[in-house]
């Protein structure tokens, strides 16, 4: 079933017009049906706030046929915002005093841009440390998205992410590493992943915090990883929540930094991304920017309209199946007295308190 639109956060609207189905509160009170209350903990910067707000909408709404999904952003108030993004909070977003007041089934916890080599610098820290820990009695899954698997490893585990010394980025082909596993049951064997950073989690990293490996890209390194207990954290490293276009607009952010003089040297493309014809419009394109910054003249216009139709999307479909698996996994267990077959011997010393976990 659909998402609920519970209030009027403009991103309903939105889904609404791209032709996806979103229910009013009083069409979801005549379905007989279970409904999920998901948290949405949306650390990103303003620029990319109601993006990535939009794409987990989407990403949640996609996923499932069992549930209606109830979504409920809420941010920390220590982040730095702008009066428009802090507006935009403020009118949609809900208090996390009243997220833990009522309770979640389950818990995204998104990526965030940080300024500090040290994650433990970072004004989001302390309290997203407080905001994992309250999660982990208390919701029944939690799935932390790139930046917030790095920060939750260092604070769980005490595993420090490593610099790659440049950015890996793009879109890279992965493998499921373990079949049986019901997050990755029947969705494909091969697929694809975007990434966007520059740190990493090694496979070695992963292993020695105890965490089981579920996909893995021979160049990418890991993307999915799960818990001792098979299920209480989802870990991604990539972004299979990003839109056919967020690399370009990606891309594009940097060509726009190039062309202001704050970045030195021009963007790489984004691998497996552009197909040759998209890169060589880029091509020409970076000769009439680069001859109009000599010459002091109006630099040309970015030609997003001529690529955004050329774009390739060949990770959605995947990344719908695991977080719809997810949901599923979420749905089976709040109506379960006792632990799935999947979690038998995975974890015996620490099994999942069913009873206790949950929304109220």
């Amino acid at each position: 079933m659909p998402l609920v639109s519970h209030n009027n956060l403009p991103t309903f609207e939105r889904l609404r017009k791209s032709g996806q189905t979103v229910l009013e509160p009083d069409r979801a009170q005549h379905q007989d049906i279970r409904e999920l209350h998901i948290g949405l903990l949306n650390m990103m910067p303003d620029g990319a706030l109601e993006p990535t707000e939009r794409q987990f909408f989407q990403l949640i709404g996609e996923s499932n046929p069992i549930a209606q999904f109830y979504v409920h952003p809420f941010t920390l108030d220590e982040l730095p915002r702008g009066e428009k993004a802090r507006k935009h909070i403020d009118q949609y977003y809900e208090p996390l005093e009243k997220i833990q007041a009522d309770g979640l089934d389950a818990l995204i916890i998104t990526g965030a841009t940080p300024v500090h080599p040290n994650l433990a610098d970072e004004p989001f820290w302390e309290p997203l440390e407080r905001v994992v820990e309250w999660a982990y009695e208390n919701v029944t899954s939690t799935l932390c998205s790139c930046l917030a698997t790095h920060a939750v490893l260092e604070a769980r585990h005490a595993t420090k992410r490593k610099p790659l010394g440049f950015k890996r980025w793009g879109v890279f082909p992965h493998r499921v590493m373990d079949r049986v596993h019901p997050l990755v049951n029947d969705v494909n064997t091969r697929f694809d992943v975007p990434h966007s950073r520059f740190n990493e989690i090694s496979r070695q990293q992963f292993e020695d915090a105890g965490l089981h490996i579920l996909a893995e890209s021979e160049v990418a390194g890991v993307h999915l990883a799960v818990s001792k207990d098979g299920f209480r954290m989802v870990y991604f490293q990539g972004h299979p929540e990003y839109e056919t276009i967020s690399l370009l607009k990606e891309y594009k952010r940097e060509v726009l930094l190039f062309a202001a003089g704050k970045r030195k040297s021009y963007p790489p493309f984004p691998d497996n991304y552009f197909m040759p014809r998209v890169q060589a419009i880029f091509n020409e394109y970076q000769l009439y920017l680069e001859r109009a910054l000599l010459d002091g003249t109006e630099p040309p216009e970015f030609p997003e309209p001529l690529i955004a139709a050329d774009l390739d999307n060949t990770w959605h479909d995947t990344a719908e199946g695991i977080v719809g698996n997810w949901m599923g996994l979420v749905y089976q267990i709040t109506h379960s007295d006792r632990r799935l077959p999947f979690m038998d011997g995975i974890n015996p010393d620490n099994p999942l308190n069913l009873k206790s976990i949950g929304r109220s």
